[in-house]
């Protein structure tokens, strides 16, 4: 990808995906970020299409010794989305999958609390849901927050990600009504690459996104 087309940061990233939906003529009725990465990018989105801001949680589930490398995403509801050829590739077995997707639906439950604090969750009957993310690689927390989203009463579900591998994206067209992809580069190593600055977003950070109404 050359360089004109990386994105600056997260929040130039949201305003490109917000008029990317706006010459979609894609109405949504809330914008969910997966935090903490997607909040920067779901506050942009919100102003741009002038609607309420929310987060929809999810979590890794890391393979046995090697934490970073998922097997799997489990969404605060306990929605869980399993990779089973990665399951297979690191001899994972069945006990150590579930006693970890018990440890990070309590984590996915807590950061959920944590962020709303003492606002309830969005009732989502009928609407139509715009779900905001920083970019895919496996897209394992989208899929397990797609998961949570299908069990409610939600009209449509759009995701909405600056930039994702080909194969990603194409499967995640399987779960969601809509996807809104801004770049789909052949060469994928990771979402980082795509950005000048891709900084940790810390909790304080993204909890300030949701507050900016």
């Amino acid at each position: 990808m050359p360089d004109s087309r990386r994105f600056k940061d997260r929040t130039e990233a949201g305003e490109r995906l917000g008029e990317a939906l706006q010459e979609r003529d894609i109405d949504v009725d809330i914008a969910l970020a997966i935090p903490r990465g997607g909040l920067p990018l779901g506050r942009a989105v919100a102003d741009a299409l002038d609607v309420p801001l929310d987060i929809v949680v999810a979590s890794k589930i890391g393979a046995p010794g090697n934490p970073e490398y998922a097997i799997g995403a489990v969404a605060s509801d306990g929605s869980t989305w399993r990779n089973e050829e990665a399951f297979q590739r690191v001899g994972a077995d069945e006990e150590y999958f579930e006693r970890e997707r018990e440890v990070e639906a309590e984590n996915a439950r807590q950061k959920a609390d944590r962020y709303r604090g003492d606002q309830p969750e969005p009732d989502l009957a009928g609407k139509s849901v715009a779900v905001v993310d920083d970019g895919v690689a496996t897209g394992s927390t989208v899929r397990a927050c797609l998961q949570l989203l299908e069990k409610t009463d939600a009209e449509r579900i759009v995701l909405a990600v600056p930039v994702g591998p080909p194969d990603t994206i194409r499967e995640l067209r399987e779960m969601a009504d809509e996807v809104v992809c801004l770049e789909t580069p052949s060469s994928f190593r990771g979402v980082g690459q795509f950005y000048e600055r891709f900084e940790q977003v810390s909790d304080e950070e993204a909890m300030a996104y949701l507050e900016a109404e």
